[in-house]
């Protein structure tokens, strides 16, 4: 017989009949390991442990112990039960594309009779544990493909799915009955299938594109033990209690209609207000910090972005051009930088010019796939808090330095310090995506180095996430749905004040070449508000709450008089106070000013129309505090200038 040759990963190699399975494998090493093994890894790629070897390779056992793989090889497993369960309790149920990952599961779905409903999913469950407690034996086998597409030539999905695969003997699953393809590796037996949970259901389109059928995506998850499981569905119902979509819904803030357009947010006016604060404020810090603001058009012509390198090397993320019909090509623009480079090109530029701050909240238009929209944080149509500043060589790191410290100082009047800095640096085995120099990608990605090891701020270094133009410093955030999103970015460029032939005159009276550092200190409008709403939970600081007080009457025939009088004065100071005059009870009224998390809750009845006082109640606490009228609307004054900032207020106090 045969034999092959497997190197282990203490690089020891040992030779096995040809044939042999990776189970085998760790039975040969011990009978302990044998009866932990769940799966093999073979050149790194997952393979079941009684797939049989026929190559010299890799060989690596992966036990329950091995976290991201072993979690992947059961979550195959709870997706294939699932999927026998399921069509056992629907019998004209098809399948479309199903997935495994760090979060759990999921397989699409679709029934003519009727799609899998959220209420259905306890009974599939049931038959889940069924299937389980009887613990049949799940069987590999290698099946000819016409043959399995003469098995699934009823369900369009599977038969799509069976003619994309290149090979002529495909690996199939048999359980209970029931046969399956497409997974890299499945548990042999249903043994450690004892924790599980179906946990939501969502429309997705077939292969991720709006012009297919609609399917019932199924989510679910499992683990090998039962802590894990119920650790990660409270993990869950804390991200279901962030999540900014619900919030937005329930604060009416914002909705998208795909009806009327996928990825296309309407802002309610509490939405729109909490936009406009942020607007109104970082357009005033920039302007503080040396920043001119402009306003630039949101078509371009599409020569200017195949000069960029933007239709070179971002075209899939492009709306198709717009043919004028005599020639010209316009374009919604995907970024702002060409635009800004053309404010710069406008005038003859000297060094005393430089740097040029330059920024614009500038909606920009992405072509994103329907499959990948969610919320405010992908979207098609966003506007861009961006700056471009160009420098002079000798002023790069300075003016880095000076950007990042904007950041922070943004970022502290927003609370946010929950963040981590990393350096993105081109993919130094992957360089045909990015522009053609090395030594500008070796000298600007060290400038950027340098300038943080200066700061002394902790960072990581990540290959392959630059822009395709030059290195960046990214600022990394989670998201509720625990996503790890760039919340801000500084680049360095090198390539377009090349392309776009961008010159200043210097101090020696000749021409040079200055160099573009991009800027977002708080990303998109779209993705920053989300990425509030999940931190604050709804609950924004009084600087930013859409209402930031409302005041309740007791009688509103006998308070009204003096309510309102309260409501001018606070209006006069621009503060943003409504006066809740329906006609509904106290006690309705208080639980919605809680419910709409608004920060200050004032009710007027005799004793504070008598004492020109008002009864506040802050969001959040149970007991309310009379306080004098004028005294409370200098206090909220001072809230909203100190953006509602707790070391600032705690300071406050004690003085």
């Amino acid at each position: 017989m045969s034999k092959i040759k497997l190197t282990f990963p203490d690089d020891s190699v040992k030779e096995f009949d040809e044939g042999t399975t990776t189970l085998d494998v760790a039975k040969s090493i011990s009978t302990s390991l044998g009866k932990k093994a769940v799966a093999g890894k073979i050149n790194d790629v997952l393979v079941d442990l009684e797939r049989p070897l026929k190559q010299d390779g890799k060989i690596e056992i992966i036990s329950a112990e091995d976290k991201a793989d072993a979690q992947k090889v059961l979550r195959n497993t709870a997706a294939l039960v699932f999927s026998a369960a399921a069509k056992s309790f629907k019998k004209d149920l098809h399948f479309g594309e199903k997935h495994s990952n760090d979060d759990g599961f999921f397989v699409d779905t679709d029934s003519a009779d009727g799609q899998i409903s959220v209420d259905e999913l306890p009974e599939i469950a049931a038959l889940m544990n069924k299937i389980i407690k009887n613990n049949d034996k799940i069987e590999r086998s290698m099946m000819d493909k016409k043959e399995l597409v003469e098995m699934f030539k009823d369900d369009p999905y599977k038969s799509s799915l069976v003619d994309a695969i290149e090979s002529v003997q495909i690996p199939v699953y048999t359980l209970d009955g029931f046969v399956d393809f497409g997974y890299d590796a499945v548990l042999t037996n249903l043994k450690a299938l004892k924790h599980f949970e179906l946990l939501s259901v969502a429309g997705a389109y077939w292969q991720g594109k709006s012009s297919n059928p609609m399917l019932q995506r199924i989510y679910g998850t499992a683990f090998y033990k039962e802590d894990g499981l119920k650790a990660d569905l409270k993990r869950r119902a804390e991200i279901k209690e962030r999540d900014h979509r619900t919030i937005g819904r329930d604060l009416d803030l914002f909705f998208v209609d795909p009806e009327v357009g996928a990825g296309l947010p309407y802002w309610m006016p509490n939405g729109a207000t909490i936009r406009r604060v942020i607007e109104r404020y970082i357009i005033d810090k920039e302007v503080a910090w040396g920043y001119q603001h402009v306003y630039t058009p949101i078509l371009m012509n599409l020569n200017a972005y195949k000069t960029s390198g933007h239709w070179e090397h971002y075209r899939e993320d492009m709306f198709p051009p717009m043919d004028m019909g005599d020639g010209e090509m316009l374009e919604l623009r995907p970024m702002n930088c060409p635009s800004h480079i053309q404010i710069y090109n406008h005038h003859n530029r000297s060094y005393r010019d430089l740097p040029l701050r330059i920024a614009e909240l500038g909606m920009m238009h992405r072509y994103e796939k329907s499959g990948a929209l969610s919320g405010l944080q992908r979207v098609r149509e966003m506007t861009l808090n961006d700056g471009h500043t160009f420098v002079a060589l000798d002023q790069i790191q300075e003016e880095f330095k000076r950007t990042l410290q904007l950041m922070v100082e943004v970022y502290k009047d927003f609370d946010i310090t929950d963040y981590t800095f990393r350096l993105s640096y081109r993919d130094p085995a992957n360089t045909e995506k990015y522009f053609d120099d090395d030594e500008m990608w070796n000298r600007s990605q060290s400038m950027l180095k340098a300038a943080m090891d200066d700061l002394g701020l902790k960072y990581y270094e990540a290959e392959g996430e630059a822009a395709f133009y030059g290195p960046k410093l990214d600022v990394q955030t989670k998201t509720a749905l625990g996503n790890e999103e760039t919340l801000s970015t500084i680049q360095l460029d090198f390539m377009q004040p090349e392309k776009f032939q961008l010159t200043y005159v210097g101090s020696d009276g000749e021409d040079h070449r200055p160099v573009m550092i991009h800027r977002g200190i708080v990303s998109t409008m779209e993705r920053f508000i989300a990425y509030l709403i999940e931190m604050y939970k709804g609950a924004f600081p009084t600087w930013l709450a859409p209402t930031q007080v409302r005041i309740i009457p007791v009688n509103n025939k006998l308070h009204a008089d003096y309510a309102n009088e309260v409501l001018s004065e606070l209006r006069a100071k621009n503060i943003r106070a409504e006066l809740d005059d329906r006609d509904e009870k106290m006690g309705y009224k208080i639980r919605d000013a809680q419910t709409m998390k608004i920060p200050y809750t004032v009710v007027i009845g005799d004793e504070e129309s008598k004492n020109a006082t008002v009864s506040v109640r802050k969001y959040g606490e149970d007991d309310s505090a009379s306080e004098n009228a004028k005294m409370f609307v200098s206090s909220v004054v001072a809230d909203i200038a100190n953006y509602s900032r707790k070391d600032v207020t705690d300071k406050s106090d004690k003085d």
